[in-house]
Order: C-alpha cells, then sequence, then structure tokens
C-alpha cells in the first residue's frame, strides 16, 4: 500500500509562491471567469468560499479561497461528539506552568493499526482557543494510512513537522507529498487525509490558533533571504468523486477543542477547481537562506526565522517557526555553539535528524523525534560536554550539516499536558547535563 501512495507523491507538480493568488482547475473550464459566484456555476459545479480570516481585514493579511465542487459542504448530517483520544487543547488547565526544564525521548512505536489522527499527542500548548490565540505542540506516531476518513481543524492551523516516514497530505485543493526534512502547512478548517509513505510515520505539529502564519519581515536584511517566497508550494487541483452507494466518509472535525464526526455519503474531498490566497503547502527546510555572522558573536535564533505568526504587539510573535539549516560558522574570538540564556518567549525544540550543536546526541541525550522545552526564563544552553569542546575548538570556518533542528517559539509558557508531565518517555534528571560547569574565575 505505502509503495502505490509513493509512486503517486512521485508524480505530483505544484504552484509556487507563499501567499499567491494561486489558480488550479483539474477540468478545463471548470473555473469561471470573470466572477467569483455566477449564476450558475461551470460543469454543475457549486460555488464556495472558504475564509480563513474575517472579510475585512486589510487585504494584505486576508486569506480566502473560491472553490467549485461537486457537492456544496453545507450537505452533511449533524456531527456528534466522539472521543478526543491523546489530543488536549488551550487553555491548558491539567497541570500548573512548571518553570522546570524539560526533555523527552520519542514516542513509543504505536499500536497496530494506528493512522495519523488518531497518533497525534499533545504534549502541550498555551492560549484560548476559543479566542484564537496561542498554541498546541502536539507529536504523531502512526503505522497505517486513514481510510475512508478526512479530518479539518477549525481552531487553528496545522505546520506538519515529519521525522521519520514521509506523508502524502489529499486536500480539498490537492496532494501535497511531505519527508522528512520538508514541512507543510494545512489552513484552518482545510479538509485532509494523511497516507504514509513509509511503513511508519512520526514527527511534530504545530497547532497555531491565532494569525495564520507568515514570513518575517525582513529588515534591514533587504529584499531577500530566510524563507524564499518561491520555495512554498501549493498543489494543484485534484478531487474525489464517489457514487452515494460506496462513498461512505467519517470526517472529524476539531472544534473548541473537542472532535466531533459525522458520516458523509459522499467525499468532502471534491473540489475540482479553486483559486485564492488560504492554501496549504509545503517547504524544504533545506531551502532556508541562512542569514549570519561573518565576524563574531552568534546571533540571535530569531535570525533563523522561516515562519511567524503576529500578535497584537508589533515584534511579539504568538508563534515563530524557527529552523537550524546546514551552514557555516566563521565568527572570530566567538563561542559559536548557541550562547547560555534566558528568555521571555518559551522555546519547545525538536530534532529531524542528526544532532544539534549545543546538546549532547545519543541514548539519554537529544535525538530524533525528541523535544526539549525551556518555558519562559528558564535559564539553558549548551550542555557541559558542549561548553567544554566549543571553548577550546580551533576556530576555523566550520560546516554545520550533520543535523537538522527546529523550534516552536511561543509569546506565553507551554503548559505540558498531564500525560506529557508523567510520560514514561520523560528524561528524569535532565538537569544534570548542566552539572560540572565548574568555577573558572580568578583574578
Amino acid at each position: 500500500m505505502s509503495g502505490d501512495v509513493r509512486k503517486a507523491a512521485e508524480t505530483l507538480t505544484y504552484l509556487s509562491g507563499f501567499g499567491n493568488e494561486h489558480s488550479s482547475e483539474a477540468v478545463p473550464g471548470a473555473l469561471p471567469e470573470g466572477r467569483n459566484s455566477p449564476q450558475r456555476a461551470p460543469l454543475g459545479l457549486y460555488a464556495e468560499q472558504l475564509s480563513g480570516t474575517a472579510f475585512t481585514e486589510p487585504r494584505a493579511h486576508n486569506r480566502r479561497s473560491w472553490l467549485y465542487r461537486i457537492r456544496p459542504s453545507a450537505a452533511h448530517p449533524e456531527f456528534t461528539r466522539t472521543d478526543n483520544g491523546a489530543i488536549r487543547t488551550a487553555p491548558f488547565t491539567e497541570t500548573v506552568p512548571d518553570p522546570n526544564r524539560r526533555r523527552w525521548n520519542p514516542l513509543p512505536e504505536p499500536a497496530p493499526g494506528t493512522d495519523w489522527l488518531a497518533g497525534l499527542w499533545t504534549l502541550g500548548g498555551n492560549g484560548d482557543v476559543t479566542q484564537r490565540t496561542g498554541m498546541a505542540v502536539h507529536l504523531y506516531h502512526a503505522n497505517s494510512s486513514m481510510s475512508d476518513r478526512v479530518f479539518s481543524d477549525a481552531d487553528g492551523e496545522l505546520l506538519i513537522v515529519p521525522e521519520r516516514g514521509g506523508l502524502l497530505l489529499r486536500t480539498e485543493f490537492g496532494l501535497l507529498a511531505v519527508d522528512p526534512g520538508e514541512v507543510a502547512l494545512i489552513p484552518r478548517g482545510v479538509r485532509f487525509r494523511v497516507e504514509l509513505l513509509d511503513e511508519s510515520a512520526r514527527g511534530y505539529v504545530c497547532e497555531n490558533y491565532g494569525a495564520p502564519f507568515q514570513l518575517p519581515d525582513l529588515g534591514p536584511i533587504g529584499a531577500n533571504g530566510l524563507a524564499n517566497v518561491r520555495d512554498f508550494r501549493a498543489p494543484v487541483a485534484a478531487y474525489e468523486d464517489r457514487a452515494d452507494a460506496a462513498g461512505a466518509v467519517e470526517v472529524v472535525n476539531k472544534f473548541c477543542g473537542n472532535l466531533w464526526t459525522a458520516t458523509y455519503d459522499h467525499s468532502p474531498l471534491d473540489v475540482v477547481a479553486w483559486h485564492g490566497n488560504h492554501v496549504p503547502y509545503v517547504y524544504d527546510l533545506r531551502r532556508f537562506n541562512v542569514i549570519g555572522t561573518i565576524s563574531y558573536d552568534h546571533p540571535d535564533p530569531s535570525i533563523f526565522t522561516v515562519l511567524t505568526s503576529p500578535s497584537d504587539t508589533p515584534g511579539l510573535a504568538g508563534v515563530d517557526f524557527v529552523v537550524f539549516a546546514p551552514r557555516w560558522l566563521v565568527g572570530e574570538d566567538t563561542f559559536r555553539p548557541p550562547y547560555f540564556h534566558r528568555n521571555v518567549m518559551s522555546e519547545y525544540m525538536g530534532l529531524i535528524e542528526g544532532a544539534y550543536d549545543a546538546k549532547t546526541a545519543g541514548e539519554g541525550g537529544f535525538v530524533p523525534g525528541g523535544g526539549s522545552l525551556h518555558n519562559m526564563m528558564s535559564a539553558h544552553g549548551p550542555d557541559r560536554e558542549t561548553f567544554d569542546r566549543a571553548s577550546a575548538a580551533e576556530l576555523k570556518p566550520q560546516r554545520v550539516d550533520d543535523g537538522l533542528a527546529f523550534m516552536f517559539e511561543t509569546r506565553w509558557p507551554v503548559v505540558a499536558t498531564e500525560q506529557a508531565a508523567g510520560a514514561g518517555h520523560l528524561q528524569r534528571g535532565y538537569d544534570d547535563v548542566w552539572r560540572g560547569l565548574e568555577r573558572h574565575f580568578g583574578v
């Protein structure tokens, strides 16, 4: 099954550009010309607008798409509550906010037959989903494709970060393939199904309740750098058309923290054509154009921001997505790993592959699929082994390309869920990595 899915993924083509006004049709003539909602849409389709922002938000920030579908989204039965599984949502009140530093090993292997949705596991988050503020950190593990099942999230957009195994995302807008080293962004309310490209899959998800992710402003950097607009790929239109007799599809909707389900007699992935800018994307993190020092000192991690969700305070993000991509280190008289610091922002860090230059790898260390949480004003930085090595290193140009790490950075503390605070894969004694940082002071 995964081999067939992989073959389908390898034939995909994409549209180019983040935030563009894209348009695509799976059948020629399916898009109306000169208007969005003609009296009779072409080919007997239904015209429908999907709005990711309020109608009256500024044009530069407005997100909406027009969909031309076989049946309108309104044609569905009543939704009923279903079990939330391991998914939790803000406000997070199961535990108290904790200033202690935490690190987790990867999720254990899932039970047989676990699909992506059933394998979602919430680590923590902040804000209030009913107020559309804050974020959540989830992990996932799966060994089965979603079959006859579709998911949508009314609470926020989903940034999916695979660590092991690729995914094929069948969305209302078309298909996206995303492998480790790439990320996928599914906008709020967009329906999709996850199929596995390999025998199993594991990774991370940032659920952003706030303003949609956008590219950060570049300021003095100029017109180019960081994540390039054209490297974001959007799907071309593709649709499912199932006959009523064989079209039963479970549609799961996340709404205000709870999962709701309804059985449709057709596939909701029946969009034949669309245009707009509220669309899903896939992005290759290795295409990030790293900007760094060529003189001295380690730059602040904000210089590695791929996407940002702005808040009501300029420069203060609801959540930033940051990647530590392959790069050269050339700073003179510089401690090259990230420095010791305390931060008003809270940081969850994950590892996609290899090792991170400020953390010891291997068993009991910072490993792919694992993650660390350093909340607001929690002191952190390189562990003792890294500090000793970097302090004595010969400062010649150094290529850092043996790992790919990322960070979800957020304006508020991340409150861990009860399941995360007591997890068997929580590393006890994480504080020990800073033991042995000796006193060297002398007059």
